[in-house]
């Protein structure tokens, strides 16, 4: 019986298969996830219903699971028709979920079109396609290591 809040059967396969420098995409219900998976990725379809599952109760339940040393967002470009003039809301709340889970880690944008190739990567191992509505929702996650 597992102890962490993570209990999806296909999500922990495959992160225990995953080591150091892997990377999973928690990806936003607008993310073209289907088409962008890296050669050793697997694809985990939660999107229910819209907004059902989101992404920050995805990366709560990850981080009970496993160590992260790394969270990247898509970097918005300014000339981006969805642009939001500012950091988008759900990025403080990622913030403040990983500060809650006792990580110190920043939360660094990727310029959007470096997105995509980072999670085309040989180290992109899981994409979680969520059925978040919120704009620029998707965040990249580096696994570290676990401490003795």
């Amino acid at each position: 019986m597992l102890k962490h809040t993570l209990i999806h059967p296909e999500i922990t396969a495959i992160l225990s298969r995953a080591g150091h420098h892997s990377k999973v995409l928690i990806a936003d219900g607008n993310y073209p996830a289907s088409n962008t998976l890296g050669p050793n990725a697997q694809l985990v379809s939660l999107n229910l219903a819209p907004g059902i599952v989101s992404c920050t109760q995805v990366l709560e339940a990850l981080l009970t699971a496993l160590p992260v040393e790394a969270a990247n967002t898509m970097g918005i470009p300014a000339d981006d028709p969805y642009a939001l003039g500012g950091d988008p809301p759900i990025w403080t709340e990622y913030r403040s979920i990983l500060s809650g889970a006792g990580l110190s880690i920043p939360l660094q944008p990727i310029p959007k079109w470096d997105f995509y190739d980072a999670v085309a990567s040989r180290d992109h191992v899981l994409t979680i396609q969520t059925a978040d509505q919120r704009l620029w929702a998707n965040l990249l996650l580096t696994i570290g290591v676990r401490q003795p």
